[in-house]
């Protein structure tokens, strides 16, 4: 009984530890697919967020950094792009990171946000509009 009792609690201690690296996995720098930005993501108390800390083209026409010129609030439409948190308020529940948010600088957009890492490695970004099922996704790859 004792033995089986110790085993229990190994085994116990070994799925915590498991859970707890699981749920961290996501931090670190994210490029998106077009190579145009990447996103480190880190936490923020106990949620996930992520901030633009590369962009390809990081200044505009004039040779000034871009702004969020599109952004719906027009108080925040002189701040700029570069480390702009996009990702915001991410939790983590069932190997997933969900009821966040990103921001698209381009189109000045939120949308819902579910996280996810593939088999290979991969995050994968659902964003959407109400329900996930309507919404678009796509693939980060890690920056090494």
């Amino acid at each position: 009984m004792f033995k089986n009792l110790c085993l229990l609690f190994v085994f116990a201690s070994c799925t915590l530890s498991v859970f707890a690296q699981k749920k961290d996995d996501i931090l670190g720098k994210w490029v998106n697919p077009s190579g145009e930005g990447q996103v480190e993501i880190y936490k923020k108390g106990d949620k996930y967020n992520g901030k633009l800390v590369w962009i390809k083209d990081p200044n505009d026409d004039n040779g000034k950094p871009k702004l969020d010129i599109k952004n719906p609030n027009s108080s925040l439409r002189s701040r700029p792009v570069m480390g702009l948190e996009i990702l915001k308020n991410f939790v983590f529940e069932d190997g997933k990171w969900t009821d966040g948010t990103i921001y698209d600088p381009k189109t000045g957009k939120t949308y819902s946000c579910n996280l996810s890492l593939k088999e290979n490695g991969q995050l994968n970004i659902r964003g959407y509009i109400g329900i996930s099922i309507i919404g678009r996704s796509e693939s980060w790859k890690r920056v090494k």
